[in-house]
């Protein structure tokens, strides 16, 4: 039986008290101190201490915590726009317990919310499940409204319309893509996901390298940046650091993506427009590549990551080994991932040397930092440790002629999140303005380019011809 739209909120509020428990409670703790549950319940005179005289945090509780304690720790990580989703899922989840309806516009939302909310505390899989529970939910209602759409036609009469001057119908020149045609097409899935394509669980469009640079524009900055790369993991030259930043919704992810397909196992032949490009730079690519991909919202630095040779990886250096190399790569930051310590360039350079042409690609790392901002503890290294791998990797980079390192800051404050976030930008570009090479992203002009090979095919040359 199909699930209402009431349940699928139900669904998202249950996924939500374990996702975000962990950072509610960390954060009040490095806020606070050990003492933190006494002075919550300051805060809520109607609480009801539960056995030993602890706090039982559900998801309404965890809600209203965030909001009235906001200042106590929370906006070290997260911005307002943050705090405005917290309110509004607590009024969701109030709107639930007392039997309001929803629709799918409602649902649509709600889920959106929860999803961001989880996105911006590092909560990667929760908040991706609760994303393909959205899509589910803007499926079924495409579907409904194209139902309905078809009822309309059925029932009004059929107008008889001459075409004119000779000219074809524009739907027979400009053909759109399956997922368009059908109404399964997503706007969420304009905004691409790296962490999503590197698991390989990404829609075909994103997934396939085929698919993707079929629907790809290779404007004047993307073309550069991909030719730049080649140089460099070819040992021909290239600017061995590229940092993109630009408003949300620029490009950048896209572009890391055009670099992970292209140093991928498929041929630049196979890669429509990549090979055209290759050849009149007169460059090639090795015949392998290592590749990395680190994503700070799908990342949580609390949690240790479990490998399936048994192994557990803390930190962000030796995610890093461990995805260029595999356990021998790894064994060369064990050390240093077990007690926290970013080890240092000429260390970093080993790794690069042992594991030969690699590339580098890192997202969202501003929205990893801000979570041990002024956090003690955790697994993941302190938040000098990660600042500190941070200069050691861009000078190994720099270092190794065939390593490339290419990462994304956020421009607008709402991707930066609170107080942690602006100062791991600073930070950061710090660090970066010594080593990185400008970034040129799409114009103007390039933008309707990109738009309308995402939704329509290419034009058949004998179509063309008759325009």
């Amino acid at each position: 039986m199909a699930k209402t739209a009431r349940q699928y909120v139900f669904d998202g509020m249950e996924m939500l008290k374990p996702a975000l428990g962990p950072f509610v409670v960390r954060t009040l703790q490095n806020a606070l101190g050990s003492s933190w549950q006494g002075t919550v319940f300051q805060r809520f005179d109607n609480w009801h201490r539960g056995e030993g005289g602890k706090i039982s945090l559900d998801t309404q509780k965890l809600l209203q915590v965030m909001d009235r304690c906001w200042t106590d720790g929370f906006n070290r990580t997260l911005s307002k726009t943050h705090r405005s989703l917290v309110v509004e899922l607590n009024e969701v989840r109030n709107k639930l317990a007392h039997d309001h309806k929803f629709t799918y516009d409602d649902t649509e939302r709600a889920l959106d919310s929860m999803r961001r909310l989880l996105e911006a505390v590092s909560a990667g899989e929760a908040a991706a499940e609760i994303g393909k529970m959205r899509d589910t939910v803007l499926r079924t209602k495409y579907s409904e409204q194209a139902r309905n759409e078809e009822r309309k036609k059925s029932s009004d009469s059929v107008l008889s319309v001459e075409a004119k001057a000779g000219l074809m119908p524009w739907r027979e020149v400009v053909e759109p893509h399956e997922d368009v045609a059908r109404g399964d097409f997503q706007q969420a899935e304009f905004a691409a996901d790296l962490a999503m394509v590197h698991s390989g669980v990404a829609p075909a469009e994103y997934q396939n390298p085929k698919d993707f640079f079929a629907r790809t524009y290779l404007t004047d900055g993307l073309s550069a940046l991909i030719t730049g790369a080649a140089k460099r993991l070819s040992g021909q030259g290239g600017d061995p650091v590229v940092e993109l930043q630009t408003n949300f919704g620029g490009g950048k992810t896209h572009s890391m993506l055009a670099l992970y397909h292209m140093a991928g196992e498929a041929t630049p032949q196979d890669l429509p427009g990549v090979d055209q490009l290759f050849n009149a730079a007169g460059v090639a690519l090795p015949e392998r590549t290592a590749r990395a991909v680190l994503v700070g919202t799908s990342r949580s630095p609390a949690n240790p990551k479990e490998t399936d040779e048994g192994l557990s990886i803390n930190t962000s250096w030796g995610e890093l080994a461990w995805q260029l190399g595999g356990k021998s790569a790894f064994d060369l930051v064990a050390v240093n991932d077990a007690k926290g310590i970013a080890p240092g360039s000429e260390l970093l350079k080993s790794l690069f040397d042992q594991v030969g042409p690699c590339l580098i690609l890192i997202d969202e790392w501003v929205a990893y930092l801000r979570q041990i901002y002024k956090t003690n503890d955790l697994p993941s290294g302190s938040f000098d440790s990660n600042l500190t791998f941070v200069q050691s990797l861009t000078e190994a980079v720099k270092a190794c002629p065939s390593a490339l390192l290419v990462a994304s800051l956020p421009a607008s404050q709402i991707e930066v999140g609170g107080e942690g976030g602006a100062e791991a930008l600073q930070r950061l570009k710090q660090t970066f303005s010594r080593v990185e090479s400008s970034w040129q992203p799409a114009t103007q002009e390039e933008s309707y380019e990109i738009v309308r090979r995402r939704l329509f095919k290419q034009i058949p040359g004998d179509l063309l011809r008759h325009r």
